[in-house]
């Protein structure tokens, strides 16, 4: 059962938390803000909050008394100073790639010659566990220019998704991300079963290898906050996270699928590129040498 719960401060006030409230724990002195997803009364006879980060990939369980109300001026602040940050990332996304275009003129046609040319970048499918990071990521795919199939499906349930979607789309690029996390008390980094949806990941990847065995020509990351990062790798993925278990942001993969949508398929890329283009970088994110996907065409058609 599901309900509203209700703090009592020092002061003898009340506060009602309840779902979609905005949220921070207290034992971490609120340095992450999460979404409320549900609110349970447990057996131990103390009553806790499901929680969602706003933009991290983390799902947390919390006692009630430990979670405070964040102000609303405080959140919108918060999203502002997301939103500069991927602004951020997008112009330099664009600064880049109208250079590498020139590079890529310059080796499709003669010194001085005009040509008008169009871009065919890497096609992307999406599959996320969570539907509201689905939606940022399908609205960042649109800014970037970039196709993306997108679909929202539970972690335990990729891996029976996976192969027929890849048949359906025939994506030249695979995300496979949601919620991830260390099993609380967890120790052994190297186990599999310290994760709560690694295996899953694993699973999803084993299964589009099973589709497309080479990394050149169905690039994938996969992978979420904390993630198995080497057992990801080893199942058949390009990039993955998480090198170090820590958060990763929600648009990790979409700052990743870009670079290897919009790198040439003449040029390997640069893993120090594609993983500085990220808002979490090295700590977050890691993988191996890839090839890109784009393809640049000549000339223009006028109709």
């Amino acid at each position: 059962m599901f309900y509203a719960g209700v703090l009592i401060e020092k002061g003898g006030g009340q506060v009602v938390i309840k779902e979609g409230d905005i949220v921070g724990r207290k034992s971490y002195g609120c340095d992450i803000y999460f979404k409320v997803m549900a609110i349970y009364a447990a057996e131990d006879g103390h009553t806790y909050a499901r929680l969602k980060g706003l933009d991290l990939r983390l799902e947390a369980t919390s006692r009630l008394d430990d979670l405070c109300k964040i102000d609303p001026v405080a959140v919108n602040q918060y999203w502002l100073k997301v939103m500069r940050t991927t602004h951020d990332k997008m112009r330099h996304v664009f600064q880049r790639r109208q250079a590498e275009k020139q590079g890529c003129l310059l080796r499709a046609v003669k010194n001085g010659e005009e040509v008008e040319s169009f871009d065919l970048p890497g096609t992307v499918l999406h599959v996320d566990g969570d539907k509201d990071y689905l939606e940022m990521c399908l609205t960042a795919y649109k800014q970037l220019h970039l196709t993306c199939y997108g679909y929202h499906i539970a972690e335990e349930k990729q891996a029976g998704e996976i192969y027929n979607l890849l048949v359906i789309h025939r994506p030249d690029i695979l995300v496979v991300t949601g919620h991830d996390g260390l099993i609380k008390n967890a120790s052994n980094y190297s186990d599999i079963n310290s994760y709560h949806n690694s295996r899953h990941f694993v699973a999803a990847v084993q299964e589009a290898r099973r589709y497309e065995k080479s990394r050149d020509d169905l690039v994938i990351f996969a992978g979420a906050c904390q993630s198995h990062y080497e057992a990801i790798l080893a199942a058949g993925a390009n990039f993955a996270s998480s090198p170090k278990r820590v958060l990763i942001h929600a648009y990790d993969p979409v700052f990743v699928v870009e670079k290897v949508a919009f790198t040439s398929i003449y040029d390997p890329i640069a893993l120090k590129d594609v993983i500085a283009s990220t808002i979490t970088g090295f700590d977050g994110i890691g993988g191996l040498e890839t090839r890109g996907k784009y393809r640049l065409g000549l000339p223009k058609s006028l109709y």
